[in-house]
């Protein structure tokens, strides 16, 4: 039975309610001037663009699942320079260790004390390219910083960011010389999303775009790391009825259920659910969230961290996202 639900705010509410003070803030326009130009350097896949900013406002981590040359880098950067932050690009190897990545303390002949070497993971967005050619000790040290928003080392603690995002990739067809993330470590990224090739027109026009130089070089920062994290706290503020709240429940709750699924989404899963509802809300310019945002958003966030019962590498993948699109739409909504 579906359950009463309204999208709009009350007429009761005061001045300072969510839809307001979205309307209102003077960063909702950067962002927008920043999500437009982003899909203006990353040319025909502005659904991609959109979930990476989604994610990001949502203090989340992103996985990205495709083919070399498929512009996994190209976006990492171009998300940097509209954000205005700092941008570091690991290529990850069998040979990297957690230090490389972490930084380390260094003995100062001049002092003869140690002073602590920042590592290349101390940035505002890090693409971690092609992150299962690293050793698991290596991915375990990125996936602990990117859960804690911090780095401990020598008994001193070292904040990320804020904002930290971490961008990864990986080659779903090679795995000669790799090391699969296991499912506890793909929980901890919010969304896996797949590029895929662009239509003809896009590919057309990326050429032509690359005849003058590279067109990321003509981006220009919207934003900057303190209205980022602005942002971010004012997504988390988005009204969430309880309706609503209780429709995501019963989606993750189904994946818990279901005959094709030997594990299904955990309270992260969820909570991270929740969060991308309510800043897919903020994209949208809206102070509440809507089925839709719901709707949009369960197979990103969901699929890449259920275990299917049958089917292995990449059939795995197609077959969670197929389960958790019959689980939508099986589930009753909001009305």
């Amino acid at each position: 039975m579906s359950v009463p639900f309204s999208p709009t705010v009350p007429q009761t509410q005061s001045p300072s309610s969510s839809t307001v003070r979205v309307e209102s803030d003077a960063s909702l326009p950067q962002l927008l001037g920043a999500l437009a130009a982003v899909g203006k350097v990353f040319l025909g896949k502005p659904e991609v663009v959109r979930l990476a900013w989604v994610c990001l406002l949502a203090e989340g981590h992103l996985l990205l699942e495709d083919v070399p040359g498929t512009g996994k880098t190209l976006l990492a950067r171009a998300l940097a320079r509209c954000l205005g932050g700092d941008f570091h690009r690991i290529q990850f190897t069998p040979d990297l260790l957690p230090s490389d990545l972490l930084g380390t303390s260094v003995l100062m002949q001049n002092t003869g004390a140690f002073e602590f070497q920042a590592g290349p993971i101390f940035a505002h967005v890090i693409l971690a390219d092609e992150i299962n050619r690293a050793s698991p000790r290596t991915q375990s040290a990125l996936l602990e910083a990117m859960s804690e928003m911090k780095v401990s080392l020598d008994g001193k603690t070292h904040l990320l960011g804020p904002p930290f995002f971490v961008l990864a990739t990986q080659n779903p067809h090679e795995f000669e010389g790799t090391y699969p993330l296991p499912e506890s470590q793909l929980d901890r990224f919010m969304m896996r999303l797949t590029i895929g090739y662009p239509d003809r027109a896009a590919e057309r026009a990326i050429l032509e775009g690359h005849r003058q130089g590279d067109p990321i070089d003509g981006l220009q920062a919207h934003l900057n790391p303190h209205s980022v994290v602005a942002l971010q706290k004012q997504a988390r503020q988005i009204r969430f009825d309880a309706a609503l709240a209780d429709y995501l429940l019963a989606i993750v709750e189904a994946t818990r259920h279901h005959a094709d699924l030997r594990v299904g989404a955990s309270t992260r899963a969820a909570l991270g659910f929740y969060r991308a509802a309510q800043a897919n809300a903020l994209l949208a310019g809206r102070g509440y969230v809507i089925p839709d945002d719901i709707k949009s958003l369960a197979q990103p966030v969901l699929s890449h961290r259920l275990l299917v019962r049958h089917g292995q590498g990449r059939d795995h993948g197609q077959m969670a996202h197929e389960v958790v699109r019959q689980i939508v739409e099986k589930t009753a909504v909001p009305v």
